[in-house]
């Protein structure tokens, strides 16, 4: 077994396309609609998805904004240089809402970035990624 996707619902799916790749560096790797139950789908992934997880999003035809919920809590992505990354993210118009560093009780660098419907994207640099976070 391998995990597929997540699925996240979206208020404009064309903002929310532009952001992940833009801003985030993914491929979109197909859309598809469907009329009947009003709703269009984007898969976006920084691989094929027979290779990797990759990020599904839902838009529900007119509807603009969801609750997120307490639940949810973050999709994390592994990149090479945190710092590097974080100043890309704001120089193409991303929300850096945590800035990169140790994380709480640990020596784990993280980040948190926030997408257009208020999703939260953690990174971690990848030489870390495998190290528990309280480590």
């Amino acid at each position: 077994m391998r995990i597929l996707h997540t699925m996240l619902r979206v208020g404009d799916l064309a903002r929310s396309i532009k952001f992940y790749q833009d801003v985030l560096g993914m491929r979109l790797l197909r859309t598809s609609e469907n009329p009947e139950y009003k709703y269009s789908l984007a898969f976006l992934g920084y691989d094929d998805e027979d290779k990797s997880a990759v990020l599904e999003l839902t838009y529900n035809w007119g509807v603009s904004e969801y609750e997120l919920g307490s639940a949810f809590g973050h999709i994390a992505i592994g990149v090479d240089d945190i710092y590097a990354t974080c100043e890309a993210v704001k120089a193409n118009g991303g929300k850096v809402t945590r800035e990169a560093g140790p994380v709480k009780g640990g020596t784990t660098v993280i980040a948190f970035v926030e997408d257009p419907d208020g999703y939260k994207i953690e990174f971690i640099e990848n030489k870390q990624a495998k190290a528990a976070l309280g480590n």
